[in-house]
C-alpha cells in the first residue's frame, strides 16, 4: 500500500488530499488559506477529527512545513517516509505535455514556458511544487494539467477562424479546462455502464461556479466548450461564457474602461450573478425563481439552455451519445438544473426518469431503464485522479 499526497497549490492556499492506493481509500484531506497574511488558517480533518490552527504563514514553503507537522503531530502517518509519491494539480500544460509527467528540472522549465497562458494559476502551483521539492526532495512528484485530457481534440475542434500564424507563433488555440474531472467521470462512467470505454459516446457535463461540457468519444476529449482561457463557453456563475468578441471595444468605449477592467467584468461580474442581479450561487437562484423572481427565473434558463445547446451540438457530432454525465456542485446536486438541461432531448434518445433524479450528490444513473441514451449523475473525484496518475508514472 502507498500513501500518496494530492496537492492544488492557488497563489493564496494550498488543498491537500492524502490517499491510500491502490484502494483509493482517503486518509485525511485539509486546506490552508489566507497565505501570505497574518491570519492564515490550517486545517486537518482525519476521520471523525479536525484540527485547526490560525496562525501567519507568510509563503507556501511554510505552508508545507506546518502541513507535513500536523500530519505527524496528529498521528495521520508516523513518519514522513510513509508519503511516497506527489501529485500536483497544474491548470496549463499548453501543447508540451499531453499526459501527467514525473517532475523534474526540464519539467518545471517548461511549465514556466507556458504560465503565460495562466499567469494566475501556473505560478501558483509551480511554488507548491518548488515547497514540496525543497523539504521532500527524495519523493517523487508528478504534476497533472487541466488540460492534457484535452489534448487529443483534432484540429478542427481547437482551431480558432483566425490567421493562422497566430496559431503557430502565439499558440492561440482552444486548450480546455476541468480534463482531470473529465478523465475522471468517463472512466467511471464506463465501469458503471459495463462497457469498454474506447467503445463509449459520452457528454461530460462538469458544472460548477465554472462549468465545461466536453464531448469523449472512444475515450478520448474531441471537443470541449472552455477555450484559450476558461472564460468561453457556458454561462457561468460570474464568467459570462462565449459573446462576440466586438463587445469588449464597445464597452471600453460606452464604459470608458480599458481592456483589462472589461476582462475583470466578463471573468468576475457577469454570468449568473449579472443575470440575476443579487448572486452567482445557484442555490440563492433557485430560491428567488421559485419565488418568482423574473430574472433568477431567466439566469436559470441561460444556465441550462447553454449546457443542453452543447449537448445537442456534442451528440451530433459524434453521431450519437450513449451517456450524458453531470458532475460537480452544481451538476452533483441541483436536480432543477438537470431537469432544465435534459428537457426536451427525448427527441435523440434520453428518457429521464423526474423521480430518479429527485437526489442530491450521490452515484446514481437518472434515466428509465429503457432509455437508449443513459443518464448519469457521478460525483468527481480530481484527487483520486491526480492519485491514480502518482502510482502509474512513479512506482
Amino acid at each position: 500500500m502507498t500513501k500518496v499526497l494530492a496537492i492544488n497549490a492557488g497563489s493564496s492556499s494550498l488543498k491537500f488530499q492524502l490517499i491510500e492506493m491502490p484502494e483509493e481509500t482517503e486518509i485525511a484531506k485539509g486546506l490552508v488559506e489566507r497565505i501570505g497574511l497574518d491570519q492564515a488558517v490550517f486545517k486537518l480533518e482525519y476521520g471523525d477529527n479536525e484540527d485547526k490552527l490560525t496562525t501567519e504563514i507568510p509563503n507556501h514553503g511554510k505552508a508545507v512545513e506546518i502541513l507535513l507537522e500536523r500530519l505527524q503531530a496528529s498521528g495521520v502517518i508516523k513518519s514522513l517516509d510513509e508519503i511516497e509519491g506527489i501529485g500536483h494539480r497544474v491548470v496549463h500544460g499548453g501543447e508540451r505535455f499531453s499526459d501527467s509527467v514525473l517532475v523534474d528540472d526540464e519539467v518545471i522549465a517548461e511549465i514556466e514556458k507556458v504560465s503565460e497562458l495562466a499567469p494566475l494559476h501556473n505560478p501558483a502551483n509551480l511554488t507548491g511544487i518548488r515547497a514540496f521539492k525543497e523539504l521532500l526532495p527524495n519523493v517523487p512528484a508528478v504534476a497533472v494539467f487541466d488540460t492534457a485530457f484535452h489534448q487529443s481534440m483534432p484540429p478542427e475542434s481547437y482551431l480558432y477562424s483566425l490567421p493562422y500564424e497566430y496559431y503557430e507563433q502565439f499558440g492561440i488555440r482552444k486548450y480546455g479546462f476541468h480534463g482531470t474531472s473529465h478523465k475522471y467521470v468517463s472512466e467511471r462512467a464506463a465501469e458503471l455502464l459495463g462497457e469498454p470505454l474506447d467503445k463509449l459516446r459520452l457528454i461530460a457535463c462538469h458544472i460548477g461556479n465554472g462549468a465545461s461540457v466536453a464531448a469523449i468519444q472512444n475515450g478520448q476529449s474531441i471537443d470541449t466548450t472552455m477555450g484559450f482561457t476558461p472564460l468561453e463557453g457556458v454561462t457561468m456563475g460570474t464568467r459570462s461564457g462565449s459573446l462576440d468578441p466586438a463587445l469588449v471595444p464597445y464597452i471600453m468605449d460606452k464604459t470608458g474602461k480599458d481592456v483589462n477592467e472589461v476582462l475583470h467584468v466578463l471573468n468576475k461580474e457577469s454570468g449568473m450573478l449579472a443575470l440575476s442581479g443579487f448572486s452567482s450561487d445557484l442555490r440563492d437562484i433557485e430560491d428567488r425563481a421559485a419565488e418568482g423572481d423574473e430574472r433568477a427565473e431567466l439566469a436559470l434558463k441561460i444556465f441550462a439552455g447553454r449546457i443542453h445547446q452543447y449537448i445537442g451540438s456534442y451528440a451530433s457530432k459524434m453521431h450519437g451519445v450513449d451517456a450524458i454525465i453531470f458532475t460537480a456542485g452544481i451538476g452533483e446536486n441541483s436536480k432543477a438544473v438537470r431537469e432544465r438541461v435534459l428537457e426536451g432531448l427525448e427527441f435523440m434518445g434520453v428518457y429521464w426518469d423526474p423521480a430518479r433524479n429527485d437526489v442530491r450528490g450521490k452515484e446514481t444513473f437518472v434515466n428509465y431503464p429503457h432509455s437508449p441514451v443513459k443518464v448519469i449523475i457521478i460525483p468527481t473525484n480530481e484527487e483520486v485522479m491526480i492519485a491514480r496518475d502518482v502510482q502509474r508514472l512513479a512506482f
